[in-house]
């Protein structure tokens, strides 16, 4: 096609655009309606997905480990104890052999390795051997939590000492109530075990991610939120379903709306769309210039949405930071070019199809007995 004949057609579907103005207005204006609400569509899922995400940092996992601290003041299980006097008995089993062996032997060094291992399992004064524990140390625990920080839906793991666990417990007593708290540093030592602190990547996981957690070795309890979990991942399943909802239904009225004004377009020029086919205009030569008002329409109607929107979210953010002094909102300027790509994209996807659409169906049906005339 010659630069003249692109120059022409472009032309005419601007011409035919100002003269259905009346018409080429309200299409822009219900066009404008359409994708506002979607750019708010849009936007309120972006400050809601930001408000959730806040919400899953603040929904963490708190798993306690086996440590020393577990054994003395822990409840034990049917299962920890039946495991814990069959490791006694294995080690008077072992402290019997080796008193033996230590008395019949003349071996200097291998009765003092036996002694050492007899040592080893022997009772402190709170009658806790080394055996009925998993961790002994800093370096184990944090050793699981690496394990922990292994497993594919967890984000972040923090290590958690007794001594820290202790001091967020009294952090979060009321005034002058940390003070009851004193005897455990001065008699009785420190209660609390060391835990892993975990954040998860996707909380419709929770459920999976913590049985995988509470299957390694050294957890003892896991503290968690599950019906936050639930809840979250709820509302983002809503959110997303609804999002889609209203960007369908939206996109068939745009499609509509420009096909009524693309409609009334041709009717005017039915006539002339007669003689061009009669002297042996193609179809493609008749559609591009329809084609072009549809692509106006909706580029004007994409400009037009993102100022509107700017200005209505500017005052409703505004409104909202002064009322509710938070500052935890999506900011305009970081989805500007986003929206703008979204409007043209519907834009000039509704002015494509709508005006194909109707100018097909016209060429087929009605184009053909003009054409004859």
């Amino acid at each position: 096609m010659k630069l003249s004949s692109v120059r022409y057609l472009i032309g005419e579907g601007i011409k035919n655009s100002w003269v259905n103005r009346l018409m080429t207005i309200a299409s822009v204006g219900v066009l404008v309606a359409c994708m506002v609400i979607i750019g708010l569509a849009i936007l309120i899922s972006e400050n809601v997905n930001m408000a959730i995400g806040n919400l899953e940092k603040q929904n963490v996992v708190i798993a306690y480990m086996k440590d020393y601290n577990w054994a003395l003041y822990g409840e034990k299980t049917e299962d920890t104890e039946s495991a814990s006097s069959t490791t006694s008995s294995a080690t008077s089993s072992t402290t019997s052999t080796n008193e033996a062996s230590s008395t019949t032997s003349t071996n200097s060094s291998d009765t003092s390795n036996t002694a050492s291992s007899a040592d080893t399992e022997k009772a402190d004064k709170n009658g806790i051997k080394p055996s009925d524990y998993v961790i002994h140390s800093d370096e184990e625990a944090k050793a699981l939590c690496d394990k922990i920080s292994n497993i594919p839906n967890v984000a972040e793991v923090t290590f958690v000492s007794s001594a820290e666990g202790l001091e967020t417990v009294k952090a979060s007593m009321l005034e002058g109530q940390e003070e009851y708290f004193t005897f455990l540093d001065e008699e009785y030592g420190n209660p609390m075990s060391c835990a892993a602190k975990i954040q998860m990547k996707d909380m419709a996981l929770f459920s999976k991610t913590l049985e995988e957690i509470a299957k390694l070795d050294g957890i003892d309890v896991i503290q968690s939120q599950g019906d936050l979990a639930d809840t979250i991942t709820a509302v983002k399943n809503g959110i997303g379903v609804a999002g889609i909802w209203i960007i369908a239904i939206l996109m068939i009225i745009s499609l509509v709306i420009v096909s009524n004004t693309i409609r009334v377009t041709m009717y005017n020029r039915k006539l002339e769309i007669s003689i061009m086919k009669a002297v042996g205009a193609t179809d493609a030569f008749v559609r591009i210039p329809f084609v072009v008002e549809g692509v106006l329409i909706g580029l004007i109607s994409a400009l037009i949405s993102e100022g509107l929107l700017y200005f209505c979210y500017r005052v409703a953010t505004e409104t909202i930071l002064t009322t509710l002094g938070t500052s935890d909102i999506v900011k305009y300027e970081d989805m500007a070019l986003l929206l703008l790509g979204v409007f043209v994209g519907i834009g000039v996807f509704a002015g494509i199809l709508g005006s194909f659409i109707m100018i097909r169906k016209y060429l087929k049906h009605e184009g053909s007995e003009f054409a004859a005339i």
